[in-house]
């Protein structure tokens, strides 16, 4: 099968018109295992097909860009680095998007490779055309061309390259295309400032940083809403929080926060902005954040009585976050009454919120009560059992009536606040083992592995979705 592609790839390149032949070559290459292509690597001449992609023909160019595809993908990232350079740069700049993001594909094996890299990195004009890539309108190339220069940028050499040269300029160039492209360029410089404090040194000397956060604190509340997300992925790394903290943002923060209830939107910005505190706590102390910023705290509390879903929903995650540790629920034990009542409207909302909610707040309530065998101590377990018994006049008619609607995502959040909490036999308590076994089969057909009783929390935020935070699972 190889020695007929080769054969058809010859004909290719003799033939002005070579449609059918390409559609026979597609078809052939299919069928063709990856390692006797790579066999006949040698043989491959691919310069034709990269001329086909020149022609304004539609089928010619999807056919080229997938026998293309399969073919690259026969050769050595050095090779094509040192040996198709000037066609790597040419589909940089092709108007078709699928031969862009062909090309980026390539250029993404390439800086994967340790011994393949140093050609991009030797190759100026190449390098701006992938930081040109981002400001195009389609998403997939410019998502493509800033993994690229942020896999780039984890050596020296690659941090030279971008911050110490034209491209730069080039950068910077690129963020005046519209909003939406300086929000990429953005996330690439976030995402290269996580690595190291090296890193963040070249990102806050270039003054892009600089000027995310400029546009973190600035008057525009849809600005702000997009910039926290940022921020709060660098502040993930203890370097990025030491450097926040240093700069005064985590302040500046916190008084927009108590500016808040003066400014009428205010809903846009102040969810990512609690978040961002919620992050802080669970990754550093969460006694010594609510402690200097206890207006975290309380812009929590405000929330969770609110009447708009968003609010809410970040509230009880956030509280979820805060007691995920011993710490954490020592400092919402302090609150007193105040918690009690915020556990009575988590209660609520567990049992008359849209489902979404509804399991948000069980996720919340798993997170609160669930104690390590190592730190059930008497003291603890009274205060657990106590705030199970906040969440409702009758908590065991709560959980009962969750587990009999007839949602199995309902039946998995409930499942984990039964294996968080086996010392308080709530399996039993809500209705013994045939509803135990009623939500483990629910568990079982939804496709969640949540039966084994060892429970853990993990904290991380999605930038596509700042509403939700992923934070409870078992493994």
């Amino acid at each position: 099968m190889a020695a007929q592609a080769l054969a058809l790839l010859r004909e290719v390149a003799r033939l002005e018109a070579p449609l059918e032949e390409l559609r026979a070559l597609h078809s052939v290459l299919q069928a063709v295992p990856l390692n006797e292509l790579r066999q006949q690597a040698a043989e491959l001449r691919l310069g034709p097909l990269f001329s086909l992609l020149n022609e304004n023909h539609r089928e010619k160019t999807t056919l080229c860009v997938s026998i293309l595809e399969r073919l690259l993908q026969a050769m050595e990232p050095v090779h094509v680095a040192r040996n198709l350079r000037v066609d790597l740069q040419r589909g940089l700049i092709h108007p078709d998007d699928s031969v862009k993001i062909l090309t980026l594909s390539q250029i993404g094996r390439i800086v994967e490779n340790s011994d393949a890299v140093t050609e991009i990195l030797n190759n100026a004009e190449l390098l701006k055309q992938i930081v040109y890539c981002i400001g195009g309108e389609n998403l997939s190339v410019a998502k493509a061309a800033i993994k690229s220069l942020s896999r780039i940028s984890l050596t020296q050499a690659g941090l030279e390259a971008l911050f110490e040269s034209n491209l730069l300029d080039d950068l910077k160039s690129v963020m005046k295309t519209n909003d939406i492209v300086r929000y990429r360029v953005y996330e690439l410089i976030i995402e290269i400032s996580s690595v190291s404090p090296e890193s963040l040194n070249y990102c806050t000397t270039s003054g892009l940083v600089t000027q995310l956060l400029r546009e973190l604190t600035g008057e525009d509340v849809l600005v702000r809403a997009t910039c926290i997300e940022m921020v709060t992925s660098l502040a993930y790394t203890h370097h990025g929080r030491q450097y926040l903290a240093q700069e005064g943002v985590i302040d500046q923060i916190s008084n927009i926060i108590v500016g808040a209830d003066s400014d009428p939107f205010s809903s846009f910005y102040l969810p990512g902005f609690v978040k961002f505190f919620g992050n802080l706590a669970v990754m550093d102390s969460p006694q010594q954040i609510c402690e200097r910023y206890p207006i975290f705290v309380e812009k929590v509390f405000e929330m969770i009585e609110s009447q708009d879903p968003t609010m809410i929903g970040v509230a009880v995650d956030t509280v979820g976050i805060l007691g995920s540790n011993v710490e954490g629920k020592q400092v919402l034990q302090k609150t007193g009454t105040r918690f009690e009542r915020l556990l009575m409207r988590i209660g609520h909302q567990s049992k008359n919120a849209p489902v979404e909610l509804k399991i948000r707040c069980l996720d919340a309530i798993s997170s609160l009560l669930y104690l390590p065998p190592e730190q059930q101590t008497d003291d603890l377990l009274r205060m657990t059992e106590s705030w199970f018994s906040s969440l409702s006049r009758d908590p065991l008619e709560l959980f009962r009536g969750i587990s009999s609607q007839p949602f199995p995502e309902l039946h998995c959040a409930a499942l984990k606040v039964f294996t968080g909490r086996k010392h308080l036999h709530l399996e039993e308590l809500v209705g013994g083992n045939q509803v135990k076994n009623t939500v483990e089969e629910q568990s079982k057909t939804a496709d969640y592995g949540l039966l084994d009783s060892r429970h853990r929390v993990s904290v991380f935020s999605s930038a596509a979705d700042s509403s939700i935070w992923h934070k409870v699972n078992t493994e």
